[in-house]
This record gives structure tokens, sequence and C-alpha cells, in this order.
């Protein structure tokens, strides 16, 4: 039987993590994301005017719906 092998010590699992290893970086995550998501909501609401721009005073007329049974397409006769 050949000898086992050992891995050194400490080898094949990773350290632990802390609970928080640094404080502040829980503070500074909530900082970036927060100024993130001031930045998202001022694009959204210029794209949201950009919009209202673009678009006509008056609503263009929406197609009418029917509201019986379509016909057959026709075939042609020869």
């Amino acid at each position: 039987m050949p000898p086992r092998l050992t891995p050194p010590e400490g080898a094949g699992t990773p350290p632990a993590m802390a609970e928080d290893p640094k404080p502040d970086s829980k503070a500074a995550r909530e900082a970036r994301l927060a100024a993130a998501l001031r930045a998202n909501l001022r694009r959204r609401k210029a794209q949201a005017r950009g919009r209202e721009v673009a678009q006509p005073s008056e609503p263009a007329p929406e197609t009418e719906v029917p509201t019986s049974r379509p016909r057959p397409p026709e075939t042609p006769s020869d």
C-alpha cells in the first residue's frame, strides 16, 4: 500500500470569515448604495421627462378592436 499523503497544516479549508470584518465597511456600503439609488432616480426622472416631450400632447387614436370573428383569408380563384 502506498503511503498516505497528508495536506500541509491549514490547507483545504478557507479561513473563517469574521462576523463584521470592518465596521466602517457596512456604513460605506450603505452610503454607496444610497448614492446609487439617488443617481438612478435622477436618471429615471430625466428619462420620463424626455418621454413626455417626445410624445404628442394628444394621444393617437387606438385601432379598433374587432368585435366579431375575423373573416378567413380569401383564396385566389382561378
